[in-house]
């Protein structure tokens, strides 16, 4: 899925973020999924409900227009043999071409959400970076570490040292008017609509077999 996709990007650089400012020497250490904090924010809600509002009416277009392969298609399959070799031929570059062009549009928009995605998660991460590390310093950690990222070598943890939730609760809080947090010392940026969590659309179903 492509939100996953995107927010394990953003959460293996927060982790690198986090590693670099780490210490080395032993000492109290808590770990955090960034993927579940960021759309567990009421910031990361709001935004996935704009994008899935905004990506809706394309994600209806595309449905239609399987559905109208998938007829085509079977119209193909069932009465191909009853039809004279110039409709079934021209019936079968009908379904390439619709296909074809499906798939180009699918792919268009797919890169457009994608783009909304990196906004939104750049956005949002950087926040989230400054949320996490005040809580860190705040409450003594030596290092944090993402759980949410693959490449993180987090074989076990304890649930008492998962500290996910509370990043949530004190980004909501430190949300200035429902917006964003800002980072320590600046102004509150500008909320980006947008979100990770739409849903991409399906790649279209093969059309066109002969």
């Amino acid at each position: 899925m492509v939100m996953r996709s995107s927010l394990m990007s953003a959460a293996a650089l927060l982790c690198l973020a986090l590693g670099a400012n780490a210490q080395t020497t032993a000492g109290k250490v808590g770990v955090i999924s960034v993927q579940g904090a960021i759309v567990g924010t009421k910031d990361g809600q709001k935004a996935t409900q704009e994008l899935d509002s905004k990506f809706a009416p394309k994600k209806k277009e595309f449905d239609g227009r399987q559905a109208e392969l998938a007829q085509l298609q079977d119209q193909y399959n069932k009465g191909g043999n009853l039809m004279s070799d110039d409709k079934r031929n021209q019936l079968a570059r009908d379904i390439d071409e619709k296909k074809k062009r499906l798939e180009r549009d699918m792919q268009d928009a797919q890169e457009e959400l994608q783009g909304e995605q990196q906004k939104l998660l750049q956005s949002l991460g950087q926040r989230m970076m400054a949320v996490i590390e005040k809580y860190a310093k705040d409450n003594g950690y030596t290092m944090i570490l993402d759980v949410s990222n693959p490449n993180t070598p987090v074989l076990y943890a304890s649930s008492g040292i998962d500290i996910t939730q509370d990043i949530v609760s004190l980004y909501d809080k430190s949300s200035v008017n429902g917006g964003p947090a800002a980072a320590p010392g600046s102004a509150a940026p500008k909320t980006t609509p947008g979100t990770p969590g739409a849903t991409a659309p399906k790649p279209p179903t093969g059309a066109g077999a002969r």
